[in-house]
């Protein structure tokens, strides 16, 4: 059982940073460059204001975990990462031993700044390694080699208690048979916590345009089913068994923030482009932020927030996110809350019918998981289960 089920989803900070030394063709992410300096104690006292407006919102609360996204979050000097966890402090209770992960990118790594981050309260590093090839990586517009990053690995564990990094599978031309190397090789580096994409081309981005265009070729639905079939396989082995559908842990290592998400829990975002979903009034709000960084910063020194939406979730709406979000983990979802958010359980004819197809089964007496054959589809399994 992965940690703090009984506890309840728990309560997150997410603060993001969105500043990039370059961008990824890859990346829909909201991220961007700047060639000058950025002005980070002007953004680190827009973060405190609108961390507070958030406490005004959500009440006190005590914090499950706090995440530095991005963007690039080791672009910032350790100060300002100490003022943002120090202002979190001030508005909530952050109990001892809470997880609080910083984002950073192999290229961006410094001792001296690392020493800071940790110094400041940080524990976890999650580094943006992405792939373990050189062309591979030009590929992928990173700013790392494969020598760099295996660099910032060695130096994170030396430095942070828990470290996680991030490779992207189903590229060009992939083997599953070099892919299976590359992942050994990854689990070799002492890792206990991996995140696994498959290559997405998402609208909007170069990677996008050059396969519209004919340009980019990836693999075929076969070829990535392979390959994730491989990822399973491998891992496992490993000791570091899927937990989420991208995400694989030794026992006891998972994200605790990523499963806040995950298990429905409560979260505020502060930053451009930063999205909360928490109970205000006894209803489910999600709120989400400006996404212009400079226009963010003007927007909180003018009215104390960034926050320029929002709506509240309806019975079926919060129902229907709680199975998207609670299906992709192999602990599955909890039946009682369902039938507590949507007001009604999920239909047993359903459910069997599920069942007999081999997309679902039951975890004990009171969860439903997803079978990897239902992780396959499952927006699908999601909109089945929820008429």
């Amino acid at each position: 059982m992965t940690p703090g089920l009984a506890d309840g989803p728990g309560f997150g900070v997410y603060v993001h940073w969105p500043f990039c030394a370059a961008k990824c063709p890859y990346c829909d992410f909201n991220s961007h460059v700047r060639h000058q300096p950025v002005d980070q104690q002007r953004f680190a006292a827009a973060f405190r204001r609108e961390l507070a407006a958030m406490r005004e919102r959500t009440g006190p609360r005590t914090v499950s975990s706090i995440f530095l996204g991005g963007g690039t979050p080791s672009l910032m000097a350790p100060e300002t990462v100490g003022a943002i966890l120090e202002a979190v402090a001030g508005h909530w209770t952050v109990p001892d031993g809470v997880e609080i992960t910083l984002e950073a990118n192999p290229s961006s790594v410094e001792a001296e700044r690392f020493r800071g981050y940790r110094a400041a309260g940080v524990d976890r590093v999650s580094l943006g390694v992405q792939a373990l090839d050189d062309r591979d990586l030009r590929f992928l517009g990173r700013l790392h080699t494969v020598e760099e990053a295996l660099a910032a690995v060695r130096l994170a564990r030396e430095i942070f208690p828990r470290l996680s990094f991030d490779l992207i599978y189903a590229r060009p031309g992939q083997t599953v048979e070099a892919w299976r190397a590359e992942l050994e090789g990854a689990i070799g580096h002492a890792a206990d916590h991996l995140s696994l994409y498959q290559l997405t081309l998402e609208d909007g981005t170069p990677f996008y345009a050059l396969h519209k265009a004919g340009r980019l070729a990836v693999p075929d639905a076969d070829r990535a089913a392979d390959l994730y079939e491989a990822t399973q396989e491998v891992t496992a082995a490993s000791g570091l068994p899927a937990y989420e559908i991208s995400n694989h842990a030794r026992p006891g290592a998972e994200s605790r923030h990523n499963l806040i998400y995950w298990r429905y829990g409560e979260y505020v975002g502060a930053g451009p482009g930063a999205h909360g979903r928490f109970v205000e009034n006894g209803r489910r709000v999600v709120t989400f932020t400006e996404r212009h960084p400079e226009t963010w910063l003007d927007l909180v020194e003018r009215k104390n927030t960034g926050v320029t939406g929002g709506e509240v979730l309806s019975r079926t709406e919060e129902a229907d996110e709680f199975l998207l979000m609670g299906l992709r983990l192999a602990e599955g979802i909890d039946l009682e809350r369902y039938a507590q958010l949507s007001g009604r359980a999920l239909a047993p004819e359903r459910v069997a019918l599920l069942r007999e197809e081999g997309l679902v089964a039951p975890v004990g007496n009171s969860r439903l998981r997803a079978t990897p054959a239902g992780m396959a589809v499952l927006d699908a399994l999601v909109a089945d289960l929820a008429r």
